[in-house]
């Protein structure tokens, strides 16, 4: 199968998710990313650049984005304008990453000094923002800010394995609610209902990419990387045959549940990335190249040009109000070519490349 023949038609053929500034298109410019600094082909680099080109005004502006949202996923595709900044020495990128981090100063928190998900989403921490936002907080700290922002990175990421890891399942929650007022959490807890695997696979990745930027032998280098061993082997506990994971983890044999390909994705680039980085055991590469093949095998078609499997979304609240119950999550069907299974494509093929 030629992978890399899909990889060149998608970013060839490549449509923004939304004409604003927004995370969706960020998976997929960090997917090139990964696939610049790893093979060192200069189209990746163009590619990344051309889009922000359109995305970033010379005055450093993201497109329609508005920080008052104090949405934490807009900070995600951010983590390409260091690289930007660096390539083309082009002063707006270094005014964009200085408006990313002022939301990040403002960005509400809730009483343990938890980013919250979103304003519209108070006192809730879910799995998917650490992804968002920690990499670049902790790569903004170290380019810029001597490394100042490091203990509160750290104490976020503790603040999730106290909350929303459940040692029996050996698995995270999809998210917290402090406050305990929405429907879908339990009001002992604050927990959501089950275990999706798309907010398991942001998670092991936030882990090992702030793991990646962070110095070496520090409390918080030892925390990430113990939680990051500990939840790889508790998602190896599910990990289905044919190497992929399902939409609802734990629940692999009920009635509806599908393999995920985003998640499944997230997870392998993960393992192998820890495995490569020295976070991981060497014996775990196995379970991510399983992971990777497995879904190529049943989701990836090179003659139509798509990557099937993909939840196309999936959150708690909202309306129309999404309850966090197994119902809820195998309603969202899976997708094409939908940009963050492809965006997490992208990163694991480029360890994958990195393996040869």
């Amino acid at each position: 199968m030629d992978i890399q023949k899909y990889v060149d038609n998608y970013l060839k053929n490549f449509k923004r998710y939304r004409e604003k500034w927004n995370y969706e298109d960020g998976c997929v410019f960090i997917g090139a990313l990964n696939l610049y600094k790893t093979t060192g082909e200069d189209k990746y680099l163009s590619f990344i650049l051309n889009q922000l080109d359109q995305l970033v005004s010379v005055e450093g502006q993201p497109l329609n984005y508005q920080a008052d949202e104090y949405n934490i996923d807009n900070i995600n595709s951010g983590k390409v304008l260091f690289d930007a900044l660096e390539t083309t020495g082009d002063d707006k990128y270094k005014k964009a990453l200085n408006l990313l981090r002022e939301q990040l100063k403002k960005h509400p928190r809730n009483n343990e000094k938890s980013f919250w998900h979103k304003q519209i989403y108070p006192n809730q921490v879910w799995l998917d923002g650490l992804y968002m936002a920690m990499p670049f907080y902790a790569k903004y700290e170290k380019t810029f800010n001597n490394k100042e922002g490091y203990e509160d990175i750290h104490q976020q990421f503790l603040n999730v394995r106290k909350r929303i890891w459940d040692a029996e399942k050996q698995l995270y929650y999809h998210g917290y609610d402090e406050s305990r007022k929405e429907k879908w959490c339990n009001k002992e807890s604050g927990l959501s209902e089950n275990f999706w695997v798309r907010a398991m696979g942001w998670f092991v990745m936030a882990m090992v990419d702030t793991l990646e930027i962070i110095e070496e032998n520090s409390d918080f280098k030892r925390d990430i990387q113990s939680m990051l061993i500990e939840a790889i082997e508790g998602l190896l506990r599910y990990q289905d045959a044919s190497g992929m994971w399902y939409q609802v983890i734990d629940e692999g044999n009920r009635e509806g549940n599908y393999l995920e390909t985003s998640g499944t994705l997230m997870i392998a680039y993960s393992i192998l990335k820890g495995v490569r980085l020295g976070y991981l055991p060497l014996e775990l590469r196995e379970y991510g190249v399983k992971a990777f093949n497995g879904t190529v095998k049943l989701y990836l078609n090179t003659e139509t040009m798509e990557l099937d499997g993909i939840c196309g979304v999936a959150g708690l609240g909202n309306v129309p109000y999404r309850d966090g119950s197994y119902e809820y999550y195998i309603s969202e069907k899976p997708v094409i070519n939908d940009h963050k299974g492809v965006g997490a494509f992208l990163m694991t093929y480029s360890e994958i490349l990195k393996l040869s």
